[in-house]
């Protein structure tokens, strides 16, 4: 009888459970399409943002989602090589900190080589003459740096690896699936109001306020921010400390250039490649397969056929939207996809080989001279930001008798008499022009991280600052991002007091 009485409840509580299904999928069919995995998601860019993004997407979605990866020149993007009598030198991004994990990472992956870096003496030039040498005795530089400048150089190294310190938290937050909407969340959940304020100021004054001499700041930090990103001390204050992570000992490149890894991510991703120039992108919607309306994203680009469209899930922008790298239009986007204004700093790397004029920089006797990296400060007469002896990308020296070759930065190419001053006798001379990073003038104000529901802007996180481990950090944030919204997990996403949270997990 037990059995029996039970038996008109289990049908009343199926049914009632069916009807209650029914409903809840007959009201939200959308959001039941969103729960299937997308079915193909395109990267606009293969540079060391787009192919770490689609290795990361692959890591999130699984083998079956389609990648597809546009490049309208070459893969690697700003990682790139220049031929110079037969060899090849980095002529974009050239060097890695030993604490970019991501780059580790990518390195062992792809079973890449790291040969050892080789050394040399560096010189700051302030247009008429050198304000520090470099001496190849190491007690003699520890005297002359404390004799010009005190402390300074030992407290801007610990002010740097407390910054370093808490950038780093970044690979645990990561590691356990946080992600962030905004570049400026990002940068909050790392080191707080402290790093925004950093954001909002430049180096100069960040310097200033940590009590680093005037002197200091012109001498040493100014050339430093020269070299690295073509630009001033007035550039952010966080931006600035990445620049002088980038000078300190330690740094590294990979042997045969450091655009292999992209290639090498590409194929690891299992992404299609797509050569051609992305010209538009166009929201679309369409009938989805359980009734409900689903949005795409449209991409048109050129092919070897013509012009070729394409519809995705989800799209990511790994390239700058400047009008000069990406022309990109968006068309039947509400609210519209806004413009982004911020300007691009042109830096011209010419590579020359040849012997150096050593009496231009005030030394009578040639064979004197021995400086193999030379920084520049502010003058208006310079007319280059620096210059330095470098190996080629199997980071072998050249077996040139008295002779190296150089490579030069500076805003605008050098002319004939130009280079006529700073060599005595060359024979080579190669460029190569770069929109190379962001103008940084702060107060900062970061284009946004999400463009439209299942579109993202990768290269955001240049407002932060421009450098191959911060492409490759927003690449997996923004991967985690899509990821998140696909699937309705926004408990991943800007997260308050990660750090405490997560030092107390066992």
């Amino acid at each position: 009888m037990a059995a029996r009485a039970s038996a008109p409840a289990l049908g009343v509580a199926t049914t009632f459970l069916l009807l209650l299904f029914t409903l809840c999928r007959g009201s939200s069919s959308a959001s039941q399409e969103l729960r299937r995995p997308p079915a193909k998601i395109g990267v606009i860019g293969a540079g060391i943002g787009g192919t770490s993004a689609a290795y990361f997407l692959r890591q999130k979605f699984g083998r079956d989602v389609q990648i597809d990866v546009f490049e309208k020149g070459e893969v690697g993007g700003r990682l790139a090589t220049l031929n110079v009598e037969g060899k090849y030198y980095e002529a974009g991004g050239s060097v890695i900190h030993p604490l970019n994990l991501h780059m580790k990472h990518f390195v062992k992956l792809l079973g890449l080589s790291v040969p050892a870096k080789q050394g040399g003496l560096m010189g700051i030039y302030n247009g008429d003459e050198f304000v520090f040498e470099e001496s190849s005795w190491y007690i003699w530089n520890v005297i002359k740096l404390l004799w010009n400048y005190g402390l300074n150089t030992l407290r801007m190294h610990m002010w740097v690896e407390e910054i370093l310190d808490k950038f780093m938290r970044i690979y645990r937050y990561q590691s356990n699936d946080y992600a962030f909407s905004t570049s400026e969340a990002l940068l909050h959940a790392l080191g707080g109001s402290d790093f925004l304020q950093m954001l909002n100021q430049t180096i100069d004054k960040s310097m200033q306020k940590a009590s680093f001499s005037q002197k200091f700041i012109n001498e040493i930090v100014t050339p430093v921010m020269r070299v690295n990103y073509g630009q001033s001390a007035s550039i952010n204050g966080f931006v600035g400390a990445v620049s002088l992570a980038g000078a300190e000992s330690g740094l590294w490149s990979i042997e045969g250039g450091n655009k292999l890894v992209c290639t090498g991510l590409l194929e690891a991703s299992k992404a299609h490649l797509i050569s051609g120039t992305v010209f538009s992108l166009e929201e679309k919607a369409r009938q989805g397969r359980s009734g409900g309306t689903v949005k795409l994203y449209e991409v048109t680009y050129n092919s070897t056929t013509g012009l070729t469209s394409d519809l995705y899930d989800i799209i990511l922008i790994a390239t700058p939207l400047h009008r000069k790298i990406a022309n990109i239009t968006f068309h039947n986007f509400k609210p519209p996809i806004p413009e982004f204004s911020r300007p691009y700093e042109q830096i011209v790397a010419t590579f020359l080989h040849g012997q150096i004029n050593a009496s231009f920089f005030g030394y009578q006797d040639p064979s004197q001279f021995s400086l193999t990296a030379i920084f520049t400060m502010e003058n208006p007469k310079l007319f280059f930001n620096s210059l330095g002896v470098v190996s080629s990308v199997q980071n072998k020296m050249d077996p040139f008798l008295g002779s190296h070759v150089w490579k030069t930065f500076s805003a605008d190419s050098l002319t004939e008499e130009q280079i006529n001053l700073l060599f005595s006798s060359y024979d080579t001379v190669e460029e190569k022009k770069w929109l190379a990073y962001p103008h940084y003038s702060p107060p900062e104000k970061c284009p946004p991280v999400i463009l439209h529901d299942h579109m993202y802007y990768l290269n955001s996180i240049e407002c932060l600052a421009s450098a191959m481990e911060m492409s490759a950090i927003s690449a997996k944030n923004v991967a985690l991002l899509a990821y998140h919204h696909w699937y309705n997990q926004t408990d991943m996403i800007d997260q308050e007091d990660l750090h405490e949270r997560l030092k107390t997990e066992l």
